[in-house]
């Protein structure tokens, strides 16, 4: 057999790349765009849970891009008290195939892939269903993906007013304080879910609950206004989806009736939510194939599971870029 290569990137690695904010977010937007044109195949999610959901799980996704000809696994492991032990609640590494043979290109550290894709898929998400004059930002969470979130969505918005929340005092304020830095403007920390959602033009939940809990209130959500809840656990109350004139997802196989797990699964579950009135994928308002938002008196819902197509395209671009600046190691495979 010839001797055979692949690339790993590691966590420095990746790192060293320093992607731009536009190169991330055209990177996610062309795996949405492929997605709603059909050029993908995206297999649902599987889990693996060692010993209990409360502990922790590893999410498997699974996925190929036909117009960068591209097939990835990506295994990500969610372990919601890693913060006790000094490790992020998600780590993750993505392996990218040739489609046309199966041989390896790269195994790559997608621990900031899980997060930046994250974080592009809600600003593209609120690009093209919040009111284009939105101006305050109201987000309940700190993990690793929420960084990405405030970031890019303000990259597009510039917002007023920044407001977030997360369980731990100590994890808001070093939250806030990041972002300031890096945003170069002030962020409000909220001592509670109300305060920091109530009113606000883009609402985004990315809280780590170990169990489902309606924390996030239908009545504090702004006519209006964006909704982005995609926590792993369910913090919003059955009612949201009563008040919503659009409802929109990533994408509805990974959100149908039957499967484990997602911020509104029991909406879901009840036909609260189904596949005759959500209103569109995601990917197929980026292709221009349905409508986004089409009044500012409309009020959004935007529930969003994680694509693995968006973590290939985002490893994709990893690798385009690492091999043109010299970066990365070359292993031997067979």
């Amino acid at each position: 057999m010839q001797e055979l290569y692949l690339t790993y990137l590691n966590g420095p690695d990746v790192a060293a790349l320093a992607l731009t904010d536009a190169e991330i977010l055209a990177a996610v937007e062309g795996a949405l765009a492929a997605q709603g044109r059909k050029q993908t195949v995206i297999e649902p999610r599987v889990h693996l849970v060692p010993e209990s959901s409360d502990k922790g799980h590893f999410n498997v996704l699974r996925g190929f891009i036909q117009p960068l000809h591209v097939a990835g696994v990506k295994v990500v492991s969610d372990y919601v008290d890693n913060y006790k032990h000094g490790l992020p609640s998600e780590m993750a590494l993505l392996n990218l195939f040739d489609p046309d043979n199966g041989v390896p290109l790269a195994v790559i550290d997608a621990t900031a892939i899980t997060d930046m894709r994250t974080g592009a898929v809600t600003a593209l998400g609120a690009r093209h269903l919040a009111r284009r004059n939105s101006k305050v930002l109201g987000h309940v969470g700190a993990r690793g993906t929420s960084y990405w979130n405030v970031r890019l969505l303000d990259s597009i918005f510039d917002f007023d007013e920044i407001r977030v929340h997360s369980r731990r005092p100590e994890s808001r304020t070093a939250f806030a304080e990041r972002l300031s830095r890096d945003l170069g403007k002030p962020v409000i920390v909220t001592e509670d879910w109300e305060s920091c959602v109530r009113g606000a033009d883009i609402v985004v939940e990315a809280s780590r609950l170990p169990r489902p809990e309606p924390k996030l209130l239908t009545s504090w959500i702004k006519p209006g206004a964006l909704v982005i809840p995609y926590g792993t656990m369910s913090a919003v109350e059955l009612s949201l989806t009563d008040i919503m004139s659009k409802m929109v997802v990533d994408d509805w196989g990974q959100c149908r009736k039957g499967l484990p797990y997602g911020a509104l699964r029991q909406h879901v579950d009840s036909g609260r939510l189904n596949e005759e009135n959500l209103h569109a994928e995601l990917g197929q308002i980026v292709a221009g194939l349905k409508p986004g938002r089409e009044r500012d008196d409309e009020t959004i819902l935007f529930w969003h599971r994680g694509l693995s197509t968006t973590d290939i395209a985002l490893g994709h671009a990893m690798l385009t870029k690492a091999r043109n600046l010299g970066l990365g190691q070359t292993l031997r495979f067979a």
